[in-house]
């Protein structure tokens, strides 16, 4: 126990706890500082999505920003949700309307569909129900657009075919014929389709191509587009879908293409997050959308369809049937918080631990000064029991091993002496101990006929201590 007290005394020993501490302090403050890394699950392969991922993760790295990017690649939507519905991701690309995650809270639509239906005037197509008994064209289908027009045609008593028919379309009945988009002109002029769909962006290039595709081969150039009708019902039916307006001049102004807006429904690819990431890194990643969608869209023009979610209050955006991470609320809302406040629990729980640590050190440092100041109490309880023992004995034997016990304890002394720094009084009390049981040893062998032997003085010194 003895070594053990003077190891744990020593300076050095103190330093190196100091040092810890430091290095712990350095290292909490090290975990806070450092970027925080996200892995985004990205599809559709065959989409923008990738793309603009990867050019908000370029612009995101060279900023220098507390965040980075590790992206998981799928091939459709439904992958990339099920990718966050089971926690392999913590953001991801989602179309709710094909799989929405149980744990997914939104951070920003990346873009709005509109269900774009498309033919000719003359063809007199203009809602779903006139649809039944025609060929409906459709450029890269996926499986999301394949199902969300099922369900709108059974909505509307239709049903959707994609077996080639030779002979006529059947009155119930929608004929799907795949067209590539680059031969959707030659497809109205050779009558294999009667109207073309497409669910897109309505105001991407790729969407203003095909309505001018269209009107190429119409009559006076005039496009006629299938409404939806009754589009709350089909909402509050399909609760994923979203009401979609297409503006009267969207595709032309001269004449007005269309001439008056266009009531449709629609998807979205949105970005989402886990329910339980932390509120400050869903503010800071949303923030990050937006101040860096400039940088993302010399990348790639997708970056301009970036957009927050609409709704009126916090209670309507984190209630909704699709609701928004409360992250993303706050910078929505710019209630978003510095570092003092983000970590202000933290740093003072560090504080606190600090200075624990701290306390804890120091109680232990007076502990064991307690204890060795007990053993400099001991030496001298024993000291004057020796001086007591010694005026009753005769055998030169015994006297000796009380004068070896003595010397034994003066080296003790003298180690913690060296040790520590001792105040005067102790040590001059020792001194008088030691230097008395030496002469009451040395009295009493004279008086038992041994060897006379002058007691030994006793001079102990510390630091700026008069000798004793």
């Amino acid at each position: 126990m003895g070594s053990i007290t003077a190891f744990l005394l020593r300076r050095e020993v103190l330093l190196v706890g100091s040092a810890l501490l430091l290095c712990l302090g350095g290292a909490a403050v090290w975990y806070l500082l450092r970027p925080t890394t996200l892995t985004i699950a990205v599809a559709p392969k065959d989409g923008t999505e990738p793309g603009l991922i990867k050019a908000y993760s370029d612009a995101i790295a060279a900023s220098g920003e507390g965040i980075r990017l590790k992206i998981l690649p799928f091939d459709d939507v439904r992958e990339s949700a099920a990718a966050l519905q089971d926690g392999r991701a913590d953001l991801a690309v989602v179309r709710p309307d094909v799989l929405l995650p149980t744990n997914g809270l939104t951070l920003a639509i990346l873009r709005d569909q509109a269900m774009i239906v498309a033919s000719p005037e003359p063809s007199g197509i203009k809602t779903f129900a006139k649809l039944g008994g025609k060929r409906l064209g459709i450029g890269a289908q996926k499986d999301a657009d394949y199902w969300l027009l099922k369900n709108l045609l059974s909505y509307h008593g239709l049903t959707l075919e994609t077996a080639p028919a030779a002979g006529p379309v059947a009155a119930g009945a929608v004929q799907l014929v795949p067209v590539d988009e680059g031969a959707v002109a030659g497809a109205f002029k050779d009558k294999r389709i009667d109207a073309f769909l497409s669910i897109i962006a309505p105001s991407a290039p790729k969407a203003l191509a095909l309505v001018a595709a269209v009107r190429s081969v119409a009559r006076d150039g005039k496009v006629e587009f299938v409404a939806v009708e009754d589009d709350d019902a089909i909402i509050e039916r399909f609760p994923k879908l979203q009401a979609v307006t297409i503006p009267g001049g969207l595709f032309a102004g001269r004449p007005k293409l269309p001439a008056d807006d266009v009531k449709t429904v629609g998807a979205s690819y949105r970005l989402m997050a886990r329910s339980t990431l932390n509120r400050v890194v869903a503010a800071d990643f949303t923030q990050q959308l937006f101040e860096k969608r400039t940088a993302a869209a010399q990348q790639t023009d997708a970056a301009e369809y970036v957009l927050a979610p609409a709704y009126d209050t916090t209670v309507a955006a984190t209630s909704a049937r699709i609701p928004i991470h409360p992250g993303a609320i706050d910078y929505y809302e710019r209630e978003q918080h510095g570092f003092v406040e983000r970590y202000g629990d933290t740093l003072y729980l560090l504080g606190a631990l600090a200075g624990g640590l701290v306390s804890m050190l120091a109680w232990v440092r007076q502990r064991l000064t307690s204890l060795r100041r007990e053993r400099i109490d001991d030496v001298m309880d024993r000291l004057l029991e020796i001086t007591g023992q010694a005026r009753s004995l005769t055998d030169p034997a015994a006297i000796e091993a009380l004068t070896i016990e003595v010397d034994g304890l003066a080296t003790d002394v003298v180690r913690f002496a060296r040790e520590r720094e001792p105040d005067s009084r102790t040590m001059s009390a020792v001194s008088i101990a030691i230097d008395t049981a030496r002469a009451t040893i040395h009295d009493c062998r004279l008086a038992a006929g041994g060897l006379e032997r002058p007691p030994r003085s006793t001079h102990l010194r510390t630091a700026g201590m008069a000798e004793g």
